[in-house]
């Protein structure tokens, strides 16, 4: 009797292109939060409301501090490779924001990424981590709504964060791409 070859399954990984084509087919429903990453499709977690409330203040917080040097989004498309295309919680972007509107930004048009998590803070800490600093994304934030604690990596090498750090909510920090602007990190909160 011959030997019987073994193999294993595969997973079925999605270009950037299949995951739009089957956005607009319908296959993927619109009222279902999905992004691509590293070729699967993720459900996202629902958002929260500790996760929508610190989302928004970021957002306003950001888009007021960095007027005129930065465009900021708010979960929208990001085009890392061609098979990902997350959906950060806020990201800070060059301006000005006509430029993308044939297309989704690209990792050299970011300055930084920030992720809000209340129920996804492992994920966010590890998968997303890796994701970014594989694009090279110089500047990553975690923000933990639960904790009140902001994680920052900076400096990629070879798909990690050389540079990792956690701060307290009132801590005031600066960014690698505005080293002039101070951030109050106590903004991305609701008061106590």
């Amino acid at each position: 009797m011959s030997p019987v070859l073994q193999t294993l399954p595969t997973a079925r990984l999605f270009t950037v292109d299949e995951y739009c084509r089957m956005s607009d087919l319908g296959i993927l429903s619109s009222e279902e939060r999905t992004e691509l990453i590293d070729g699967e499709v993720i459900a996202m977690a629902a958002q929260n409301p500790p996760h929508v409330t610190c989302t928004q203040l970021a957002y306003d917080y950001l888009s007021d501090l960095l007027k005129q040097k930065a465009f900021v989004r708010i979960q929208a498309p990001l085009w890392l490779s061609a098979r990902s295309l997350p959906e950060p919680d806020i990201a800070i972007v060059r301006p000005p924001r006509e430029r993308y509107y044939e297309s989704h930004p690209r990792a050299e048009d970011v300055f930084w990424l920030i992720e809000v998590s209340d129920a996804t803070l492992q994920y966010d800490l590890n998968k997303k981590s890796k994701l970014y600093a594989k694009a090279n994304i110089q500047e990553y934030w975690v923000i933990d709504a639960v904790g009140r604690q902001i994680y920052m990596h900076q400096n990629p090498h070879r798909g990690v964060y050389r540079e990792k750090n956690k701060f307290h909510e009132t801590d005031v920090q600066r960014n690698l791409a505005f080293p002039d602007i101070s951030i109050h990190l106590a903004r991305f909160f609701p008061p106590r």
